[in-house]
């Protein structure tokens, strides 16, 4: 199935819902609780797709593609290497990247997004598929220059629009071998596949739940694939996944 939150652009109404064939189908509730079917439909070009998930927290794991470790010089982790993003970065497909006035190299990063169902803890990676929601496409944008002066993660990552997300949540998905592309201005520059990672997404969720709780809603990114790399002003970046979608996102300069 796949869940959409979406605005409707005759009434400016923001909604949840599900793709039922050629519309969108409004629910009552929340991605993450029981659902109520509402009757209401929506053509898809009577509404904006917004970001899928409203997270409260958004954990990362970084060089969790041996190859990307070896395009940078580092050796891969011995155990997954975690940093945070703010919350207020996510953005949805169509949405603009603002490139900050203070930042002067803005990278992309191609990586698939993890939604958790409900409160995790300690659980083990046999049992994490119980507690995944949905996954998305994510673009885990970066700082580089910031990156690289500062021995901290969190301000790189975390300017506002720096996570745009979307289409939608999948949540019915094996997320153990899927293609993951990025094209930049319409060439091809990451092209790997969710089994070239280190650490499995499952052994991803575990490893958090042991550290610290995961509450419905939160998102989890699983690292990006070798070829990351900057971009500039009017560019357009696409990220695509297997059995989810795609989606666009172009760069414009903080005005």
């Amino acid at each position: 199935m796949r869940c959409v939150r979406f605005k409707d652009l005759r009434t400016g109404h923001l909604g949840i819902g599900y793709i039922d064939g050629g519309v969108v189908r409004r629910v009552q509730g929340t991605l993450e609780t029981f659902w109520q079917i509402t009757d209401e439909t929506f053509a898809m070009d009577e509404i904006q797709l917004l970001a899928p998930c409203v997270p409260k927290q958004i954990i990362c794991v970084s060089f969790n593609y041996k190859k990307h470790a070896d395009e940078f010089g580092v050796s891969v982790p011995r155990e997954p290497s975690i940093f945070a993003k703010a919350a207020h970065t996510v953005i949805g497909t169509e949405e603009n990247i603002i490139w900050p006035k203070q930042v002067k190299e803005l990278a992309y990063g191609a990586e698939l997004g993890i939604v958790v169902k409900k409160m995790m803890k300690n659980v083990a990676p046999e049992n994490v598929h119980k507690y995944i929601l949905g996954y998305t496409c994510a673009n885990d944008v970066t700082a580089s220059d910031l990156q690289r002066q500062e021995r901290q993660w969190l301000r790189c990552k975390s300017f506002d629009t720096f996570c745009p997300l979307g289409p939608w949540l999948e949540t019915e998905l094996d997320p153990t071998d899927l293609s993951i592309k990025l094209w930049h201005n319409g060439v091809l520059k990451q092209d790997a596949r969710t089994s070239d990672m280190v650490y499995s997404p499952y052994e991803i969720l575990s490893y958090i739940s042991h550290s610290f709780t995961l509450d419905a809603g939160d998102l989890i990114l699983t690292g990006t694939p070798m070829g990351s790399g900057l971009m500039g002003e009017g560019d357009e970046v696409k990220i695509e996944i297997e059995g989810i979608g795609s989606i666009t996102n172009r760069v414009i300069k903080e005005a």
